[in-house]
């Protein structure tokens, strides 16, 4: 769980460097993100897994759309992708 919330903060931190006028739909969008998978079984490794690839991976796409560098999200992929 303590990796979910990590990743959960370092998304809300790409956010701030988003458009200023784009943060607000964003910062929303993660937060429902995350708490409409709370009920995720905490000890199905694959599952959790899974979802974290996601996180990461739309992440990616988000920062790629606004032109921000990808090299801003290493952060995430280390708690994500390890």
């Amino acid at each position: 769980m303590k990796k979910v919330i990590s990743a959960y903060g370092e998304v809300l931190r790409l956010v701030r460097r988003l458009p200023e006028d784009s943060r607000p739909y964003y910062a929303k969008y993660a937060r429902e993100n995350f708490v409409n998978y709370r009920e995720v079984d905490p000890n199905d490794a694959n599952a959790l897994q899974e979802l974290l690839a996601r996180t990461y991976n739309h992440s990616l796409w988000v920062l790629s759309k606004y032109s921000v560098e990808e090299a801003a999200a290493a952060k995430l992929k280390n708690i994500c992708c390890n």
